[in-house]
């Protein structure tokens, strides 16, 4: 039984990361950010959370899921991203980065944050404040022209 006690030694790791980011440890949040936050960084949609979820039996919503990933969110524990109209992404990866983004496919790839400058970043309107800048480079397969 080594994995049971690896599963609820990474569970109660997991309920006392959430704790520290200020939110209660629910079946729900443990489930999910078991799911996110076991096989390092990844990109993931509420959809491809909740298919996850529901594979492994967990009793979640698809409301449940984009609750607690805006959740994870605002707590820090993930970055949202928008790369085109129709989905947005949440990121585990919480440090400053880039992305890649292959259309064809749906699929997001980490750019390290030292591989792009931005630069003419216009002023920003009188009672905001600069939270960061997103680059996606967006990407077909195929051959070169």
């Amino acid at each position: 039984m080594p994995n049971r006690k690896k599963d609820q030694a990474e569970q109660a790791e997991l309920a006392e990361k959430l704790r520290r980011a200020g939110l209660r440890p629910t079946r729900q949040r443990v489930a999910l950010g078991t799911l996110l936050f076991r096989n390092g960084h990844r990109h993931v949609t509420p959809e491809i959370l909740h298919k996850e979820a529901v594979a492994i039996g967990a009793l979640v919503s698809l409301a449940t899921v984009y609750n607690t990933l805006h959740q994870f969110t605002d707590a820090g524990l993930l970055c949202q991203g928008a790369v085109d109209f129709d989905h947005s992404y949440f990121d585990t990866n919480t440090e400053p980065h880039q992305h890649f983004y292959i259309e064809d496919e749906r699929l997001l790839i980490d750019i390290p944050g030292n591989h792009i400058s931005v630069a003419g970043v216009p002023s920003i309107p009188t009672g905001t404040n600069f939270d960061r800048v997103d680059v996606v480079v967006r990407l077909k397969r195929g051959t070169r022209r």
